[in-house]
């Protein structure tokens, strides 16, 4: 049975002060495993956020639409 979240569900968990797992695509169709990392910034007119990723410290700005899973969850719209 697949497991799934709504992106209202999956914006919440990366508002938290918890780490999280995200997989993202990039805009040239590349896949992006983004591992333990926080949500530093949400912009909710332009649909972007700024994740930290604790193990090396790099920051990267990522657009919710492009989040396909959150913690091993499927994100759906």
């Amino acid at each position: 049975m697949a497991r799934s979240i709504h992106i209202s569900t999956a914006r919440s968990m990366l508002n938290s002060v918890d780490t999280v797992d995200i997989s993202v695509w990039e805009s040239d169709s590349i896949i992006l495993e983004l591992r333990n990392c926080i949500s530093l910034r949400y912009n909710f007119y332009g649909g972007w956020r700024n994740v930290k990723l604790l193990s090396s410290g790099e920051c990267r700005k990522i657009c919710d639409c492009c989040i396909f899973k959150v913690n091993d969850l499927e994100v759906f719209f």
